[in-house]
């Protein structure tokens, strides 16, 4: 959809261990069928599939009927497209091709951001095998995730090192060529050259002198979310408070990604009203007994409690709060909402925080850019130059040169 109309999409990863729940995550989330098994390996190719953002849609705020082209609406939430991608289970050793760990590590180093889907019942052990719920620290499943990437990243910038090369003799040219090691991570070298101020990268030395420097890359090139899965066992509460304390600073969420995708199964099959990310959903039809009282017991242990799945919230919250990202809407006409056709709020577009009125123009089209004179803001008439800063939820005429 999104594609079509020329626009790129966000792409996240879902990652973890394996049997950690996440390909039931990412069927959840896409309702793409993938199987799902409590073994090791089940995933070995990546999965890839369409999820969607939440954002509320003007239409009803301006009494229109909306045509969306690169989205959808649903009774006034627009469901912005992205790209969702379940790449193979990590296990201890995977950045020295230990299991899948080559493959796994390679796939997903396109991803905007990951969504690492942890086991916080501690029901699997550190190679993804069932255990007895509780027995497994979830926390030690972040850790040696994060240990694994930071070690793939000292990987990357080992092997693009040639023989005899000489040492960079300014931090400029130093960041530059970390840069190019690392361009297929997406941090930029202006990034690259903050990281430096503060931490350097001795490329020289051992891999243990590396870690601090190739740490805050990751964390910029590869921003995780967590998210908290199997919250329906007892042995979730604790270890979800547990992971909240060990990572003050991360975006971590309970998740029930079976409840999320028994829920959307049955409204795909007409069984109930439900809309991802809701706190509730109304039966319709239900041909069993056994039926029911599946469905009222995800409502009494994960919705009730938790106030939902946790799986839409996830993905709204690591693309706006996480990665720091708003929606606008953009039209040719401010008066009538509407694209040079008529089309009426035809797209929404995912733009990063502090996104200006040019900056939207430019992504719209190139020689839309280059042509711009200014934009009227929708709602209060008001004529916004090129360094205006856009708000989200902004609908906004771009005006153009002849």
């Amino acid at each position: 959809m999104a594609a079509e109309r020329g626009l790129t999409l966000f792409q996240l990863a879902v990652v973890g261990k394996t049997n950690s729940g996440k390909s039931t995550f990412f069927s959840a989330a896409t309702l793409v069928h993938v199987e799902i098994a409590s073994r090791p390996f089940v995933t070995i190719k990546p999965n890839r599939g369409l999820a969607y953002l939440r954002a509320s849609c003007p239409c009803k705020e301006f009494g229109v009927k909306c045509q969306p082209r690169n989205s959808r609406c649903e009774n006034g939430t627009r469901l912005i497209p992205i790209d969702l991608l379940d790449v193979a289970g990590l296990v201890p050793g995977a950045h020295l091709g230990r299991g899948l760990g080559n493959q796994f590590l390679d796939d997903l180093i396109r991803a905007d951001a990951l969504i690492h889907v942890v086991d916080a019942a501690g029901a699997t052990d550190e190679q993804g095998n069932p255990t007895v719920p509780g027995s497994r620290d979830p926390v030690e499943d972040v850790r040696f995730f994060e240990t694994e990437l930071d070690y793939w990243i000292i990987g990357i910038l080992r092997r693009s090192v040639k023989a005899g090369a000489k040492p960079p003799q300014t931090a400029a040219e130093e960041a530059s060529i970390l840069q190019s090691r690392l361009s297929g991570l997406g941090i930029s070298e202006e990034a690259l050259k903050d990281v430096l101020k503060s931490t350097p990268a001795n490329l020289a030395g051992e891999d243990s002198e590396l870690l601090d420097f190739v740490r805050k890359v990751r964390v910029i090139a590869k921003p995780i979310s967590i998210a908290a899965n199997k919250m329906d066992l007892p042995t979730a509460k604790a270890n979800l408070d547990r992971l909240r304390q060990a990572f003050p600073d991360c975006l971590i969420l309970p998740v029930c990604a079976e409840a999320e995708l028994a829920l959307r199964r049955a409204q795909e099959r007409g069984l109930i009203e439900y809309t991802p990310g809701a706190p509730d959903f109304r039966i319709k039809e239900l041909s069993s007994e056994v039926q029911t009282k599946g469905l009222e017991k995800i409502r009494e242990r994960i919705l009730l409690p938790l106030g939902s799945t946790g799986v839409q919230e996830i993905l709204d919250r690591t693309v706006y709060d996480f990665l720091k990202m708003i929606v606008v809407y953009p039209v040719a006409s401010h008066t009538h909402l509407a694209d040079t056709s008529g089309v009426v709020l035809p797209d929404a577009f995912i733009v990063p925080q502090g996104t200006t009125a040019k900056d939207l123009a430019f992504k719209i089209h190139t020689d839309i850019g280059q042509r711009f004179v200014g934009a009227i803001d929708a709602r209060t008439k008001r004529k916004l130059g090129e360094a205006s800063i856009l708000k989200n939820g902004d609908v906004i005429e771009i005006l153009t040169s002849r």
